[in-house]
This record gives structure tokens, C-alpha cells and sequence, in this order.
């Protein structure tokens, strides 16, 4: 009896560990643990996609295009970095600013033959 308790001592410590264990926390709790742990693996993830997406929207309504040389800017400046011409009237007449009560759009009527 005791060469098996020297072989298997932890499998001996493992099996006290659980038997103490089980019966306070129950299996639930190990249930639980689990499915938290499972829940934040799938949930980070999509955390991090929908933060990026967010940003990108973010940066993509402050990018700016020069009218006159059609250099693309990210809004910081005031001007063209490439030709010099003022970036500020094409942020006051940014379309994605408007609501769509206050945007006008021009049809033109055509014949068709």
C-alpha cells in the first residue's frame, strides 16, 4: 500500500483536490468557468472588428479631396499640401455633413428616342 501511494502521489492529491472541490462549487461552477472563457474567445474578436470598423468610418469621413489637383488629404490642414489651394471650402460643402432635407439635387429632363 505504500509503494502505490509513493507512485500515484499526485494522481492521489488531484483526486482530494476534486473531492474537496466538487461538493462546495459544484459542477456548475466548472460549467460556467468554462462557458465564460469559450464566451470572451468569441466575443473579443468581434469586439476588435466592430472597434476597427468604427475607426475606419471615422478617418474615411475626414479624408479630403483637393479640387483642383485631386491630392487626397486626412483634414488636418487648412490647405493642399500638393498644389496649395484652400481645403476649407470642400469641408463646409461636404456633402455627408448635410441632411438630406437640406441637399438639393438637379435633374435635368431628357427625350428618350
Amino acid at each position: 500500500m505504500n509503494a502505490f501511494l509513493k507512485d500515484n502521489k499526485n494522481l492521489l492529491t488531484y483526486s482530494l483536490i476534486m473531492l474537496i472541490v466538487f461538493p462546495i462549487f459544484g459542477i456548475n461552477f466548472f460549467i460556467s468557468i468554462f462557458g465564460n472563457i469559450l464566451l470572451l474567445l468569441l466575443l473579443i474578436p468581434l469586439l476588435l472588428v466592430i472597434l476597427v470598423f468604427i475607426g475606419f468610418n471615422y478617418y474615411k469621413s475626414k479624408i479630403n479631396t483637393c479640387s483642383s489637383c485631386g491630392a487626397i488629404s486626412l483634414g488636418l490642414s487648412e490647405t493642399c499640401m500638393n498644389c496649395g489651394a484652400n481645403l476649407e471650402n470642400i469641408t463646409q460643402n461636404n456633402q455627408f455633413g448635410n441632411k438630406p432635407s437640406e441637399s438639393t439635387i438637379e435633374v435635368k429632363a431628357e427625350e428618350v428616342k
